[in-house]
């Protein structure tokens, strides 16, 4: 269900592009295809910046990094705390 609205000034032609493109789709307006390409472009973007890929032993080198660790210094702990605040995971 909707519950925000967005407007935006779009040329003409871009505008009869984007219906075509949603009926070849099958979709029933140009707001369900607008709001699919939004809601899949952002899952995707956000996915690219909040993870990472590691090649194995780039991960590994990094897990015997930690375990060879002794306590977090200061400056780990800070950044724990500030990752904590900012939500990041």
């Amino acid at each position: 269900m909707a519950t925000s609205r967005m407007d935006m000034r779009i040329d003409q032609s871009l505008k009869e592009a984007a219906e075509k493109a949603a009926a070849l789709k099958g979709m029933r307006s140009l707001t369900e295809y607008v709001v699919r390409l939004i809601q899949e472009d952002a899952e995707r973007v956000i996915k690219e910046h909040e993870s990472m890929t590691l090649q194995d032993d780039v991960f590994d080198r990094f897990i015997n990094a930690c375990d060879a660790a002794e306590s977090p210094n200061q400056k780990l702990l800070e950044a724990m705390e500030f990752t904590k605040k900012k939500g990041i995971q």
